[in-house]
């Protein structure tokens, strides 16, 4: 029961302090499941990122529901996934009920503002150590190549290539050349 409540207390400030997104958040993960606790490698965590990114859901509730679920099975993804979700439904409850009044503050403006340009750094972190995580090789880095110029392009393309096609395509890449790697 120690265990569950201590998980229950770290997703508690994790989600605290939530601002940005998934992407955003993965500097904070790492630090304290891969760096101080041990608990998860960063191998899992880009693991847990990519599978929370193709799910429904937000990708750090996701992220916090598998970390939760490696360390104390399915009631450890439960607990962690309620504690990380608590301070934002308070936070958001209560921005809600005021939002109209204090929306329009000029330093409400300021504040968010700043935060923008600090998510926009947490994200490029982020994705730098997905980066060094995941593009390993060439086919990585062609894999990576084809599926960032299909992004771009596919607005301009005569049929679009959603999302959803574009990991699925990825996951039997990654599938296929990995088999035909552990045959040779």
């Amino acid at each position: 029961m120690k265990e569950i409540i201590e998980l229950y207390l770290i997703f508690l400030k994790l989600g605290s302090v939530t601002f940005g997104g998934g992407l955003a958040m993965f500097p904070l993960l790492r630090r304290e499941f891969v760096e101080t606790r041990g608990w998860i490698t960063e191998a899992e965590l880009t693991d847990y990122y990519a599978v929370g990114q193709c799910t429904p859901g937000i990708i750090a509730v996701n992220v916090a529901t598998f970390v939760g679920n490696k360390r104390k099975g399915a009631a450890g993804g439960v607990t962690a996934t309620l504690g990380f979700i608590t301070a934002p439904i308070i936070v958001l409850t209560v921005i809600t009920a005021f939002l109209r009044s204090f929306a329009d503050y000029p330093i409400v403006k300021d504040a968010f503002a700043g935060i923008r340009v600090c998510v926009c750094v947490l994200i490029v972190n982020a994705v730098r150590r997905l980066w060094k995580n995941s593009v390993i090789d060439a086919p990585t880095f062609a894999l990576f190549a084809v599926v960032f110029a299909l992004s771009v392009a596919s607005p301009y393309l005569p049929v679009r290539v959603g999302p959803a096609a574009i990991v699925a395509a990825s996951l039997c890449f990654g599938v296929l050349w990995n088999r035909g790697k552990r045959a040779k």
